[in-house]
């Protein structure tokens, strides 16, 4: 068996100084690594918009990191998160702005939530559709940048277009909404863009877009009206109909226009405040600077008598009716019925054809004593009275129509009352009335019962006389008509005679060489000769009168 072998002893540690080594250059690697993440860092910072956050109600369709904000359908930035407000009311959104877009990030500017939208005013959003809702941007016009903002609810019907805003005040909404349309002349030309109620609750407050060019037909003086579906209007001069287009009856619309009584002035002011009339007609009804009110006191029925209803003087419009209602007579107790009209002597100026005679009348209109004696002077001697007339048959309407009536019964007025009277006549449909109701009344006092039974008597007799007649011509038929068929026969035989005696005449004289015809010639022959010797004699005796005494009387060329 062999020895085990002994271990080589261990090497002795030895102190060795240190020395100065390289760096490898594996670390080269790592190196670049980070100074390229670091330079990707910094240029991601310096490439890196602002962070906004953006305040809504609800979120509706918003994602964080899918959910993008554009404009002019260019990315601008992209939602990075989606959570409640503090307080749990409101959705906050946080998202990042590019860069190029900084500069469009200031105070006023606005955002809102882009979805698929259909109105009867258009459609918008269809492309949200596929690529899902984003979030709208218009620019504002600060220069103070801002990082907090308050989302629109509704998105806002006018962006980026040139022209003006405008204020309409009305007395209720109607059927407008946010994107009616505007007419001027109607041509579309711009559209509403928001409403809200007045402080006090009383009215609505409108604001409307007019778009360039067209807003420079928008003066001081302009009336805008509402023209939203068919404006159709019954009153005493028939049925209206009016209509802006198809679109305003079906989602409303708004129109305007310069009166014909309104001087053209400079364009009106950005928000400037107008007042939003019913209609077309109400709209360009000229204002009357002088109004004067009458009452009238009818003894008939007012039906069809509306408030608004024309008052004309000789045919031609001079006034409306202002009120319609009961009046109560406390001295005699009686109730009748009450008419106030408003008179506008200025719209008698209109039809003055003379200016002479337009002059003459503006001064006696506009001096409060002049006027007073004129319509006192027209009433007590002229015989000026207001009468109710129809103005539609088909609608039943009636109006206040003012004229002469020459033979009205005269009276007295008081001009110096605060509502003066002005007489009445009965309208035509009152005295037709009348008139009939005398001739029922003449008929009632009639003693028809009576006429009757005569009348009846008088048929009785008649029916008698007629039996007594028939009686009669029965009788006749039966005894007359046998002896005036003998008659008949016998003249028929008598006939039959002469025929046949004028047969033989004929035989007799016309035949050729008839035997009286020889003799009928010799007679005349000899009563021809007979004619001649008293033409002789006839002769004779008117050249010798004398010779019936003396005899005839020889010649004197026969000695």
């Amino acid at each position: 068996m062999a020895d085990p072998t002994l271990p080589d002893p261990l090497p002795q540690a030895t102190l060795a100084p240190s020395r100065r080594t390289r760096i490898s250059a594996i670390w080269i690697i790592p190196i670049l690594a980070a100074l390229v993440a670091i330079g990707i860092a910094v240029q991601r910072i310096l490439s890196e918009g602002p962070t906004i956050r953006i305040v809504f109600t609800a979120a509706e369709g918003i994602e964080a990191g899918k959910t993008l904000i554009k404009y002019k359908d260019v990315n601008i930035g992209r939602v990075t998160k989606v959570e409640l407000t503090p307080d749990f009311a409101k959705v906050q959104v946080t998202a990042k702005i590019d860069k190029h877009a900084a500069g469009l990030i200031v105070s006023d500017a606005k955002f809102w939530v882009v979805r698929p939208s259909i109105t009867l005013s258009g459609v918008s959003g269809l492309s949200t559709l596929l690529s899902g809702n984003y979030i709208g941007f218009e620019p504002g016009k600060s220069n103070n940048s801002e990082d907090t903002f308050t989302g629109l609810d509704v998105a806002p019907v006018v962006i980026e277009q040139r022209g003006r805003m405008f204020a309409l005040t009305a007395s209720e909404l109607g059927s407008l909404e946010i994107g009616s349309p505007i007419y001027y002349r109607r041509v579309p030309v711009g559209q509403v863009t928001a409403y809200e109620l007045a402080p006090d609750g009383k009215s609505v407050q409108m604001k409307i877009f007019v778009n360039a060019p067209y807003d420079t037909y928008v003066y001081s003086g302009t009336r805008f009206w509402n023209a939203s579906g068919i404006d159709v209007s019954v009153g005493a001069d028939g049925v209206n109909v009016r209509t802006e287009s198809l679109v305003a009856v079906l989602v409303g619309g708004l129109a305007f226009d310069l009166p014909p009584f309104a001087p053209k002035s400079e364009p009106a002011a950005v928000n400037a405040v107008f007042t939003l009339y019913s209609d077309h007609a109400e709209a360009m009804k000229a204002p009357n600077p002088v109004t004067k009110h009458y009452v009238l006191y009818f003894n008939e029925s007012l039906r069809g008598l509306s408030v608004g209803a024309p008052v004309t003087l000789f045919g031609l419009p001079a006034g409306e009716v202002s009120s319609v209602g009961l009046g109560f007579d406390t001295q005699k107790g009686t109730i009748r019925p009450r008419v106030l009209i408003a008179m506008h002597p200025e719209r008698v100026l209109a039809y003055a054809n003379v200016k002479q005679e337009a002059r003459d009348a503006a001064a006696t209109f506009r001096d409060e004593e002049k006027l007073r004696a004129f319509v006192q002077r027209q009433v007590e001697d002229r015989g000026l009275r207001a009468q109710l007339r129809t103005g539609s048959l088909l609608t039943g309407q009636l109006y206040v129509a003012l004229d002469y009536y020459p033979n009205a019964r005269k009276l007295k007025i008081d001009l110096n009352q605060e509502t003066p009277e002005i007489p009445v006549v009965p309208s035509a449909l009152v005295e037709l009335e009348a008139k009939l109701g005398g001739i029922l009344d003449k008929i009632d006092k009639m003693p028809l019962d009576a006429i009757g039974n005569d009348l009846k008597r008088d048929l009785e007799n008649l029916d008698q006389t007629l039996t007594g007649a028939k009686k009669l011509i029965n009788d006749a038929d039966a005894q007359l008509m046998p002896g005036l068929k003998t008659d008949i026969d016998d003249l028929h035989r008598a006939l039959v005679a002469v025929e046949q005696a004028m047969s033989s005449a004929n035989t007799t004289l016309l035949e050729p060489n008839a035997a009286a015809q020889e003799d009928l010639r010799n007679a005349l022959y000899e009563f021809t000769r007979a004619a001649r010797s008293l033409r002789v004699l006839t002769d004779e005796l008117e050249r010798q009168p004398s010779s019936l005494i003396r005899g005839k009387t020889e010649p004197s060329g026969g000695r």
